[in-house]
């Protein structure tokens, strides 16, 4: 699978054994198999690992794990939360602006594409990278959840600090083994609507992760997003 996608060497290494290993191989062919019966998948594949293309492991300051990719028409590109430009922003994406306008004073933009943040070193890490056009949750159990397990070990890994923000049950399972004496590991209900006036909403996820880099000797993250999704 690594030779028809671009990912960078830093991943590249540290995901050799995972990209060689027989339910990586399973995986591809389930894949290749669900194409050629003329099944539509999202995202498309040059970027099942654009999370990874545009932060490299050894520039991740924080982490933002979601659960599945949108499986609307348009939506998904390959990172967490995020759609692509002219892509009315999804519920959980809102609320997830509602706070950031209440906790850094940051106004909602009319877009949902957040490559900016991971061009800085924001993770925006999905736990399954392919799903079946308006089929939720199709590719779950097909090997993706233990890829990106072995992501989310290797940015526990790393020499340097970083921040994993872990916005539901399922997000918080899945990063449990993440070292909080070395991490901050920031928990709190998902930002859907269906829970997040059950305690997201005051948590102030993004200053608390800028508080804590720059406590490490790292650069904040500027979370403003630009107004232009394409600048």
């Amino acid at each position: 699978m690594e030779s028809t996608v671009k990912i960078g060497e830093s991943w590249k290494a540290a995901l050799e054994p995972e990209f060689s290993s027989p339910y990586m191989a399973e995986l591809k062919r389930f894949l290749v198999q669900e194409k050629d019966s003329g099944k539509r998948i999202f995202p498309r594949g040059g970027e099942y690992f654009r999370a990874l293309d545009l932060t490299p492991l050894e520039s991740v300051r924080v982490v933002i794990l979601g659960q599945d990719p949108y499986h609307g028409e348009g939506q998904a590109h390959g990172l967490s939360f995020s759609v692509q430009p002219g892509i009315r922003p999804p519920p959980s994406l809102v609320n997830i602006y509602k706070e950031l306008q209440g906790d850094l004073g940051i106004a909602p933009v009319r877009h949902g594409f957040l490559e900016s943040w991971a061009r800085q070193g924001v993770l925006l890490l999905n736990s399954v990278l392919t799903v079946e056009r308006a089929m939720a949750a199709s590719h779950q159990g097909k090997g993706w959840e233990r890829f990106t397990d072995a992501i989310i070990r290797a940015v526990n890994g790393q020499d340097h600090p970083v921040v994993f923000i872990l916005w539901g049950a399922y997000a918080q399972k899945k990063a449990a083994f993440v070292d909080p004496a070395r991490h901050l590991v920031i928990r709190s209900p998902h930002p859907s609507p269906l829970s997040a006036h059950n305690g997201f909403f005051g948590t102030r996820p993004f200053s608390r992760a800028n508080d804590f880099l720059v406590s490490k000797g790292r650069e904040p993250i500027d979370w403003a997003l630009p107004a232009d999704p394409e600048a």
